[in-house]
């Protein structure tokens, strides 16, 4: 929604003195499917994330095995056997939560991996816009594949190719 906002903010600003302003679209999904790097590391990223889930669920799966047991059980236990199994149910939940937190949270691991592996791509492919930009006098490029609201972009102002070329990806 916020980048809606910016993106009519900056088309009416650029409405009132278009004449002399010029622009160009890119498609940042094409740019980085065309990256191998940026693959590789979504491969990664999806691999690591699909270990850590099963981490997850395992414990989540041992917890819950847990229960059943206990559901089973209750009925022969004391009192102090039911809050010793009860603690230790609760405790493997927790464990449960911990980890996904540690793994999928805000600040988890998930995060600092992604941001450690996409970063530099990402970066390289902001600088190879910015010099083409500075380079061709453009004042706005829009990403034609964000939800920008850009319902038609002439492919005459699309300068994805050209990014690609000029990172070593020629296409």
């Amino acid at each position: 929604m916020r980048r809606v906002i910016i993106c009519a903010i900056c088309a009416i600003c650029s409405f009132a003195s278009a004449s002399a302003q010029k622009f160009a679209l890119v498609d940042m999904d094409y740019i980085f499917k065309n990256i191998p790097a940026y693959e590789r590391a979504n491969e990664q990223l999806s691999q690591v994330s699909k270990k850590w889930q099963a981490e997850v669920e395992a414990l989540t799966t041992e917890a819950q095995t847990m229960y059943k047991n206990y559901q089973n059980e209750v009925v022969f236990l004391s009192q102090e056997q039911k809050k010793a199994k009860q603690d230790a149910i609760m405790e493997k939940e927790k464990q449960a939560a911990e980890l996904k937190r540690k793994y999928f949270g805000p600040e988890g691991e998930l995060f600092k991996k992604r941001t450690a592996l996409m970063t530099p791509i990402q970066d390289e492919v902001y600088n190879a816009v910015k010099d083409i930009a500075d380079l061709r006098g453009y004042q706005l490029v829009l990403d034609r594949a964000s939800d920008a609201g850009i319902i038609f972009g002439s492919p005459k102002i699309d300068i994805s190719n050209e990014v690609l070329s000029k990172l070593g990806y020629a296409n």
